[in-house]
């Protein structure tokens, strides 16, 4: 029995739809998720059973803000999984740069190889936080990334081909990875009945996300929208896939109907109620550089920079 197989049960399946093959033809993706309680984060591998050439999506990297120590006990169970499926790792995607988890795509790298990619403009959100946490270090190029990846640009895992949609509003440089029927959509969109992202992040933006996430309710209805995080309300259990039709029917902010008008107002006035995650300042200094730490000091050491009184 081949791997495929063995872990079909635990696997979503997706028609891929790349022209001109017909539907005897095509791939199918399989989609194994991890869900981190620690961060609310989902982590998925992606692969094409076919080629067995994978992608990881949002990866963990398990922090202690008490003790600044760093594990690896998400990662190694993702680790676990690809080596036991006999999975190639070519990609380590991220959606955006992370403000509520370390991301581990430097671990996986050289546990599994691949190459590191976020969209191009990071650099923006790199400008930015060298600002903030008077980084003279950090670069502004985006090089710590393996590939940065524009709007509407194509790339395959195996024979599986995927698209790039930049959708900014929760950070400049948000993107979603759409696949056939499926689309990787990072914190754009969650469950619908917890809404939206947050748009008060440094280059946020309330309109700019509502024009992002009418990009991605312009998918086909049946798309499958994996979500990067959720936070059940009223005592639910933790779910991290809808669709474009249930969003557009439910999502309690942006469900068809509300104008960009009345969801900025909504998106604004909540966003001044929210406390910042408790993550924020480590992860945007990891993340920022692909998951690096800073470079260690002369004491062999990396320190991460704590603003005081910034706001």
């Amino acid at each position: 029995m081949d791997w495929f197989t063995l872990y079909s049960e635990h696997w979503a399946h997706a028609v891929i739809v790349p022209p001109p093959r017909t539907a005897a033809t095509m791939p199918k993706a399989s989609i194994q998720s991890f869900f981190d309680p620690a961060t609310f984060t989902v982590t998925y591998v992606l692969a094409d059973p076919k080629t067995q050439r994978a992608a990881i999506i949002d990866s963990v990297l398990d922090y202690d803000p008490k003790s600044g120590s760093t594990s690896h006990t998400s990662a190694d169970k993702v680790i676990a999984f690809v080596k036991q499926a006999g999975l190639h790792v070519d990609w380590l995607l991220e959606t955006h740069a992370h403000a509520d988890h370390l991301s581990a795509a430097p671990y996986l790298q050289n546990q599994l190889g691949g190459g590191i990619g976020i969209g191009r403009h990071i650099c923006t959100v790199q400008a930015v936080f060298k600002k903030v946490f008077n980084a003279k270090d950090m670069n502004t190029d985006g090089a710590e990334f393996d590939h940065l990846f524009e709007d509407g640009q194509e790339f395959k895992i195996g024979n599986m081909a995927l698209r790039v949609m930049h959708t900014p509003g929760h950070t400049p440089a948000c993107l979603t990875y759409v696949i056939g029927e499926d689309a990787f959509v990072g914190d754009t969109l969650f469950m619908p009945d917890y809404g939206t992202a947050r748009c008060d992040f440094p280059g946020g933006d309330a309109a700019t996300l509502y024009q992002s996430i009418q990009k991605v309710l312009a998918l086909p209805l049946q798309t499958r929208l994996h979500l990067c995080h959720d936070y059940p309300p009223n005592g639910r259990e933790p779910a991290w896939e809808s669709t474009v039709a249930l969003q557009r029917a439910g999502n309690i902010h942006v469900h068809d109907g509300v104008t960009e008008a009345e969801f900025v107002a909504l998106r604004t006035a909540r966003d001044k109620t929210l406390a910042m995650p408790v993550l924020i300042l480590p992860a945007v200094q990891i993340n920022v550089r692909a998951g690096h730490l800073p470079p260690a000091e002369d004491n062999g050491v990396s320190y991460l920079k704590i603003p005081i009184n910034l706001l």
